[in-house]
């Protein structure tokens, strides 16, 4: 694990080299598909400018209402801090900007919501790499597989060997992400952002199983319930939009 690099005076964190990495890579994805579309490639930097801020934003007040008591002496201090991040804050603020965006540019509806589908999930899948590298708390819990790892060197450490789920979740949102660009011109609008929602849904929801968070309701951790409900949601959408399976017209 190596969660910083010393470049001389400068240190970066390994973190967020890969979080802009996916940024990057979302970026570069979203172009190519603005492309097929007939769509400026410069959107795709507008949309991940618009999603970044947006998150950055969402996930800092999201972390200051759940520590009210510690950031309420310094509200503004506290916002444009460079630490404490939530992700579910993120997710809302990120979304927030995007469709802010998407309807200055009278782009809000499935064709946008599909577009952005591969690239929400490669973003995904390369920032868990930095979840990996960091060792930033986001493994899983204790484990005799042989390729189980500890996490000595880590942000948040550990000297027992447990799941590496970052690792898990990298391969198998990368490979969903894989999945959704191959069916990306199968089916008609509104489909493949259905797909997602059902896929990563899912994909968090098993994963979860492995992981340390703590229960909430009824066994389940809150990204759980946050997984059922994208899961509901997509699959929801998925039947209401049945007669849209069919393969789009060429």
């Amino acid at each position: 694990m190596q969660p910083t690099i010393d470049l001389g005076p400068l240190e970066l964190q390994t973190f967020g080299i890969c979080f802009a990495a996916g940024f990057l890579a979302a970026a570069a994805v979203l172009a190519r598909r603005l492309q097929e579309l007939g769509k400026p490639a410069d959107w795709a930097y507008e949309v991940i400018f618009a999603g970044l801020v947006g998150g950055l934003l969402g996930s800092r007040i999201d972390y200051m209402v759940q520590n009210w008591d510690s950031v309420s002496n310094d509200l503004l201090g506290n916002l444009f801090s460079g630490s404490g991040l939530v992700w579910y804050g993120g997710v809302v603020g990120g979304a927030a900007g995007v469709i802010l965006w998407a309807k200055r540019r009278d782009w809000l509806g499935a064709q946008m919501l599909d577009a952005v589908s591969v690239p929400l999930a490669l973003g995904y899948a390369i920032g868990r790499i930095g979840c990996q590298v960091s060792g930033d708390g986001d493994y899983g819990i204790g484990s005799g597989l042989p390729w189980a790892m500890a996490y000595p060197h880590g942000t948040v450490r550990t000297i027992h060997e447990v799941h590496p789920t970052p690792i898990y979740e990298t391969l198998a949102v990368g490979l969903i992400a894989l999945i959704l660009w191959r069916l990306r011109d199968r089916f008609r609008p509104g489909v493949l952002f259905s797909l997602y929602l059902v896929l990563t849904g899912t994909e968090r929801l098993l994963v979860e199983f492995i992981r340390r968070n703590q229960d909430v309701v009824a066994g389940l951790t809150l990204p759980q319930l946050v997984s059922l409900a994208m899961i509901a949601g997509g699959g929801a959408w998925l039947f209401a939009r049945r007669d849209s399976l069919r393969p789009a017209a060429t």
